[in-house]
C-alpha cells in the first residue's frame, strides 16, 4: 500500500476552523487525524463526514456542541482531510474504512457512551460501528445518510454522481461539495475542501468511495449491512433522524429510518429547511443545536 500524506502547509489559514489536529495509528501503517472541541469530560459526540469532504465540514456544528458542554470529536476518514491517503483505488474497501474508524474511536480514543453522528459515508460507517459495538454507544444521529444493502435501487441522481466521480479526468472536490449545498460557498471555503488534495494522486479515497456503496444484493458489504440493520431496528438507543428538506440523494431514507429504528420512536425529528445534501454547510449551527438538545435530553432520561 503506497501511502501519501498531505503537507501541513496546505491547511494554513482555514476559515472558522482553529482546532489543532490530533493523530492516532489505526493499522496498516496509517495515521488518522481528528479534531476536538468542548470540555474533555463532556459527553462524547463523534461527527463522521462523508464523500468528498472532511472534518472541516462540521466546524459550525462543533461550535454549538462545545457551547453545550459536549465533547465534539470530528475525525478525517482515511483518504480525506489530514489523514493518510492510500494511493490505490483497490486499497479502499468498505470493510477497511469501518475497521480504520473503529480503531480510532474504540481502540485509540477508548470512547464509551458516545453519540455517533453520521452524514453521507459517515453514516454508512458510523451505523455499522454502532450496530457492531452497541455497548459503546449512547445514541445515534442519522443526517442525510443510510445503510444500503443493495436490495433497494439507488436513485438515478446517485448513479450519475458515481459515474462522474469515477470518470472525471480531474476531480474537482470543491465543485462536488458546492453541488451538494443550497448556499454559495465563499472562495476560502472552497479552498479548504481542496486543501487535502495537492494533486490527482491524493484523490483515490474520493474516487473510490462511490463504487464501494452496495448496489446489488450480492455486494461484499451487503451481509454485514443487513446484519447491522437487524441490530439497529431493535436497539434501544435514542436514534435521531435529522435530514434536510432538499437532498435528492438520501432523502428517501428518512421515512424508512423513522419507521424501522426502535430508538426513533417517541422523539421529535427535525427537518432542516433550505439545506441540501451537505446540511452542515447550509445549516451547521441549526444542526448542531438539534444534536446538542438530543444528547442532553438523552442524558437527562438516563440519569432520571
Amino acid at each position: 500500500m503506497r501511502i501519501l500524506r498531505t503537507p501541513d502547509e496546505r491547511f494554513a489559514g482555514l476559515p472558522d476552523f482553529p482546532y489543532e489536529p490530533r493523530y492516532a495509528e489505526v493499522g496498516d501503517g496509517l495515521r488518522m487525524a481528528y479534531v476536538e472541541a468542548g470540555p474533555a469530560g463532556g459527553a462524547p459526540v463523534v461527527l463522521l463526514h462523508g464523500e468528498p469532504s472532511w472534518s472541516f465540514l462540521y466546524r459550525h456544528v462543533m461550535t454549538e456542541l462545545a457551547a453545550a458542554g459536549l465533547r465534539a470529536i470530528a475525525p478525517d476518514l482515511i483518504g480525506f482531510g489530514r489523514s493518510d491517503k492510500p494511493a490505490g483505488l483497490a486499497d479502499h474497501t468498505y470493510a477497511r474504512h469501518v475497521e480504520w474508524t473503529r480503531a480510532l474511536l474504540l481502540d485509540a480514543l477508548g470512547l464509551r457512551g458516545m453519540t455517533v453522528v453520521g452524514q453521507d459515508w459517515g453514516g454508512l460507517i458510523g451505523l455499522r460501528i454502532a450496530a457492531e459495538h452497541p455497548e459503546r454507544v449512547a445514541g445515534i444521529v442519522a443526517a442525510n445518510t443510510g445503510l444500503p444493502t443493495g436490495d433497494i435501487p439507488m436513485p438515478e441522481v446517485w448513479h450519475r454522481f458515481r459515474e462522474s466521480v469515477l470518470n472525471a479526468p480531474a476531480l474537482d472536490i470543491a465543485r462536488f461539495v458546492q453541488a451538494g449545498c443550497r448556499t454559495p460557498l465563499p472562495p476560502e471555503v472552497r479552498a479548504a475542501y481542496d486543501a487535502p488534495f495537492p494533486d490527482e494522486t491524493y484523490k483515490a479515497g474520493p474516487r473510490a468511495m462511490p463504487g464501494l456503496v452496495p448496489t446489488s444484493p450480492d455486494d461484499p458489504a451487503a451481509p454485514a449491512n443487513r446484519a447491522a440493520w437487524q441490530v439497529l431496528t431493535t436497539l434501544e438507543r435514542p436514534f435521531l433522524v435529522a435530514f434536510s428538506d432538499s437532498d435528492p440523494i438520501t432523502g428517501g431514507m428518512r421515512p424508512i429510518l423513522l419507521k424501522t429504528m426502535a430508538g426513533a420512536s417517541g422523539l421529535e425529528h427535525p427537518v432542516i429547511k433550505g439545506a441540501g445534501h451537505f446540511l452542515q454547510e447550509d445549516a451547521g449551527a441549526e444542526l448542531g443545536r438539534h444534536i446538542a438538545a438530543f444528547v442532553t435530553s438523552a442524558q437527562r432520561v438516563r440519569n432520571a
